[in-house]
C-alpha cells in the first residue's frame, strides 16, 4: 500500500528525479556545457553581490571585472571538466549495452 513504483519499469538511477538512461552523444554535451554555463552565470552573481559588500564596508574599491575571470570562469572550468566525462561516460555505456 505504501510502495512507491516505477511507472517505466527500469531499476536505473536518477540524479534529481532526472533519468540517467537516454541520453544520445548531443544530448549529454548539451547537458554539459548547460551546466557549466549555469555555474558560470550563478557563481559570477554570488560573486559581484559578495564584492559589492565587501566594498559597502569600506574596504578598497574592487574591480567587478574580476569577479568573471577569476572565479566564474574557473568554477565553470571546474564543472564541465567533471560533467563532460559523467555524460559521456553514460553515452559510452548506453551504446555498448544495445
Amino acid at each position: 500500500m505504501g510502495q512507491i513504483t516505477n511507472p517505466t519499469g527500469s531499476a536505473h538511477g536518477t540524479i534529481f528525479g532526472f533519468p540517467l538512461r537516454g541520453f544520445g552523444l548531443l544530448s549529454g554535451l548539451l547537458l554539459s556545457f548547460a551546466a557549466g554555463l549555469f555555474t558560470f552565470c550563478a557563481v559570477t552573481c554570488i560573486s559581484i553581490f559578495a564584492l559589492l559588500g565587501w566594498n559597502q564596508i569600506g574596504h578598497h574599491t574592487v574591480n567587478y571585472a574580476d569577479s568573471y575571470l577569476y572565479i566564474g570562469f574557473p568554477a565553470s572550468m571546474i564543472v564541465l571538466v567533471v560533467a563532460l566525462p559523467f555524460f559521456l561516460t553514460l553515452w559510452i555505456r548506453a551504446t555498448v549495452r544495445r
